[in-house]
Formats: C-alpha cells, structure tokens, sequence
C-alpha cells in the first residue's frame, strides 16, 4: 500500500520537470517582478513601466486597434459579399393562379400556381438551395469616402495613444523627481535632529557647569523637537511621494521598495523658444487629433454627396428549388443600379452637417495653435526661472551655513545668544530644503516643457 503514494510523487514531479521544460519563458516572466526589490530606479525605467503597465494606456492602445480593424470593415465593401442560403420547409400549397409577389416581410417563399384550393391538411416538402454574389463596382465616392474617414479617424486613436504617453511620461518624470526630493528633504532634517540633539547635549553640559543660563535648555529642546516634527512631515511627504510615483507606473500595490539616484545636475537653456515652439506644431498629438477629425468630415461629405448621384454594382447566383421530387435550377446575373433620386433634402442637410463640422474642427484647431504657443512660452519662462531659483538657492545655502558656523562660535565664546544660534540653525536647513525642492523643480519645469513641446521623455 505505501508503494502509491511514492508512485505519486515521482508521476507528480515528473510532470513539474515537464511543465517547466515546456514553459520556461512563462516561468521566469512569472518570477521576475517589474522592479527587483531594493534595486535602483531610473527615470528611463520608470517610463518605460508606465507605458507598459498603465491602464490608461493599454486602454488608448485597444481603441487604436479597434479603430484599425475599422479600418478593414471600411474597406470589405470593396470586396465580392457571396451569401449562401438552404432552407427546407414542410408547408401547404395553396396557390393563386399565376401571380408572383416580391420578398418582404412575412412572406416566407414564393408561391406555386398551387395544387389545392384552401386544403389546408395537405403539407407537402418544400426545399431550396441557393448562392448569390455582389460585386461592388463604384458609386461615386461613398464606399472610398467611409474608408478615407475610418483612416482619419484610426489616424486620430493613434495620436489620443500618443497624447495619453505623453501625459503618462510627465506624470512619471514629476513624480519620480518628487519623490528624489522628499527622499533628500528627509535627509535633511535627519541631519538636522542630528545636530539639535548634539546642540542639545552640549548645552545641557555648559548648563549645569553655570556657563549658559537654564533657559538655553528649553530653547535647544524646542528646536529639536520642531526639527523631529518637520522629520516626521519630511518622511510622510516622501511615503505619499512613492505611492504617487506607483501610481503612475501603473504598479499600485505590487510595487516594492526601490532607490534612486540623485537629483540631475542643473540644466542650460541652449536652444531658443522657438525650436521648442516647431517641434511643438510638428509633433503635438491633440493637434494631429484635430486635423484628422477635421479630414474625417471631409470624408463624410464626399460619402453624402454621392447620394446625389447612383450606385453600381454586379449581382449573380444559383439556386435549386424543389417541391417534394421536382427540382428546378437557375442562374442570374446582371447590373444593380440604385439612384436615390428624392429623399426629403436628406443629402443636402447632410452635406451642410459636416462642412460645418469640418470649419469647427478648422476653427478649433487655430484655438489650439494658440493655446500651444502659450503653453510652450510659459513652460519655457518657468524653466529659465526654475533654473535661476536653483542658483539663488544655492547661494543662499552657502550662505547660511557660513552664518550657522559662525552663530556656533560666537555662542561657544559667550558673544551670541541662544536665539542667535537657533535662528541659524532653522535657516539652515530650510535653505537645504529650499535648494534640494529648487533642483527638483527645476526638473519638473523641463519635463512640463517635454511634454508641452511633445520633444519626448526627459533625460535625467
């Protein structure tokens, strides 16, 4: 009895070794995460996570195939539509001397001259088999017009995917650069706590020797305990930074844990606005949209203005009906002309609908030629600004570290107060903040500019 459960394991991993000789790729894109946990994350990977996981863009991605493929219904009118029919029915037979109707609605084969006379009792076997084909041959542009339109506006879903990226590479390269920033805040701070607490030892020390009035200590201690609160605000900021930067990859929850470099060093301006302004009319996705919704109503109109003229196709077939044993065979084949020649002024009010459709799109296009020309302006003047900021910045980090050290020796050597020095120290490290979000907007600033200017991802 023991010798099936050993079967059993020895025919179960058997069929491990078997599944993962078979799916190796499937296993290893199953055991490799997105980020490794703890590895180092740059803002080119980053992106490149975005684009791949985000829902929004796979959603854009879908409606950009799914308007291709209507693309290629468009263009089946091109194309011979055969149609096969087979039917058998067992029916009476009542006929009404030699007339023929039309097919329409309810009438559900034709009619024979009829063996009885309302005998309705008598059912006999009806069948028939047949084939028919239809030839698109032209029709003055409505069949050519629907393709034109169904590329324009397969041509617009790709410029929406397009735009979607751009907006996710922006979201990404904001985000990631946030998130550098509060992750160099909280080191900040931390150096700041460092040097409270230390401040406040030594203090306690020259205190209790008489050498600095009591009042220091709580001086110090409140300072240390504002620096421990802005820590604890510093290391929220960063926490909410990386779930705003998941969020934008696209990961949500299953990311890990992951570093990253340091802030880009500060950028030059080299090239003027106006090459940012023609890549901008060049490259610009929601521009591109709008042209082709402009070009899809031109299509429109071509395919109804050709109701005012007919439609021409080929039409052939075989058939094989049959009463009980009496088979009859047939062919056709001829031309099919179809001339709406008065339909209530339909055509005209069509046409009129999408010319002014078409001087819509036109009109919103300038509006947004406009708009371009600002917001490319404006993210090329906030940058220039953000890139002085930095400098600014720095200088004054410069020099409020030269006032600190020099606040500490005046209090070691009895010639400055304790507020002298705290106020020091406070500058301080809101002047390192104030440089380390400096450099971080500043980043920002140029991927605002990447993205007004569709120049692509930002280099860091």
């Amino acid at each position: 009895m023991r010798r099936y459960p050993t079967l059993f394991r020895v025919v179960y991993g058997a069929c491990v070794v078997v599944l993962a000789l078979v799916f190796p790729a499937a296993r290893g894109a199953a055991e490799e995460p997105p980020i490794p946990p703890g590895s180092e994350l740059s803002l080119e990977r980053a992106v490149e996570l975005a684009l791949r996981y985000h829902p929004a863009r796979q959603a854009a991605e879908s409606n950009s195939l799914a308007a291709s493929e209507r693309v290629g219904e468009a263009r089946s009118a091109y194309l011979p539509q055969a149609y096969g029919v087979g039917q058998y029915l067992r029916a009476t037979d009542n006929g009404i001397g030699d007339t023929a109707y039309l097919p329409a609605l309810g009438i559900s084969r034709a009619p024979s001259t009829g063996r009885y006379t309302d005998v309705l009792s008598h059912t006999f076997d009806n069948y028939a088999v047949g084939l028919s084909v239809f030839q698109y041959l032209f029709d003055f542009g409505r069949a050519r017009g629907l393709v034109e339109e169904r590329n324009a506006q397969a041509d617009a879903e790709q410029a929406r995917l397009r735009l979607v990226e751009l907006d996710l590479i922006y979201q990404v390269s904001a985000t990631y650069f946030d998130l550098v920033a509060a992750k160099e805040i909280v080191k900040v701070y931390e150096e700041a706590v460092t040097q409270r607490t230390e401040h406040l030892k030594e203090v306690q020390v020259k205190a209790q020797a008489g050498l600095k009035p009591e009042i220091d200590i709580y001086t110090a201690q409140a300072e240390l305990s504002r620096s421990q609160l802005h820590l604890v605000d510093a290391r929220n900021g960063a926490a909410t930074a990386k779930v705003a930067l998941d969020n934008a990859m696209g990961l949500g929850e299953s990311a890990p844990d992951y570093t990253q470099p340091m802030l880009p060093p500060r950028p030059a301006v080299t090239e003027p606005v106006e090459t940012y302004l023609r890549q901008a009319f060049d490259r610009r996705p929601d521009l591109r949209m709008l042209e082709e919704e402009a070009r899809a109503a031109g299509a429109r109109i071509q395919e109804y203005w050709s109701d005012y003229l007919p439609s021409v196709g080929a039409a052939g077939g075989y058939n094989l009906r049959g009463h009980e044993t009496a088979p009859a065979n047939n062919l056709y084949a001829g031309i099919l002309v179809t001339w709406p020649i008065f339909n209530g002024f339909l055509t005209d009010h069509q046409v009129a609908e999408n010319r002014r459709e078409q001087d819509a799109a036109r009109h919103m296009i300038e509006d947004l030629r406009q708009r371009i020309i600002y917001q490319v302006k404006r993210s090329y003047l906030d940058w220039q600004a953000s890139i002085d900021r930095i400098r600014q910045a720095e200088l004054t980090l410069e020099a409020s570290r030269v006032e600190l050290d020099l606040a500490g020796k005046r209090y070691q050597n009895g010639l400055g107060s304790i507020l002298e020095l705290t106020d020091a120290q406070r500058r301080s490290t809101e002047d390192g903040a104030a440089f380390v979000r400096a450099q971080a907007d500043s980043a920002v600033a140029k991927a605002a500019l990447d993205r007004d200017s569709a120049s692509g991802p930002p280099q860091p």
